[in-house]
């Protein structure tokens, strides 16, 4: 890996190329007294889908690691259909909400 390489993506483990939209993942949701812990950079069609699968009390509670998101049901499914996309893919419908029951 060389300084110009693109980051990866900890959830999908896809390069995410600079012209790609991006953000900022708060491992411990800030409301949840996460403000200042650790972030992650993360493709935003990948941030999007962690936050349309859990709230933010089941992030602080039980998803504050990369290797508890990609165990999730729902979010391991998103990573096997994602990881089929270009690292450049960004969805052009807009993302599901999170539904009260299911996961």
């Amino acid at each position: 890996m060389t300084p110009h390489d693109p980051p990866v993506c900890p959830l999908c483990h896809r390069p995410i190329p600079p012209d790609v939209p991006q953000s900022l993942h708060h491992l411990v949701p800030r409301l949840k007294g996460g403000k200042g812990g650790p972030t992650a950079l993360l493709h935003h069609i990948c941030h999007k889908e962690i936050h349309a699968s859990l709230t933010e009390a089941e992030l602080a509670r039980d998803y504050s690691t990369f290797e508890a998101l990609r165990a999730h049901p729902r979010l391991a499914r998103f990573i096997d259909w994602v990881a089929r996309r270009p690292p450049g893919f960004i969805s052009r419908t807009p993302g599901g909400h999170r539904r009260p029951g299911r996961r």
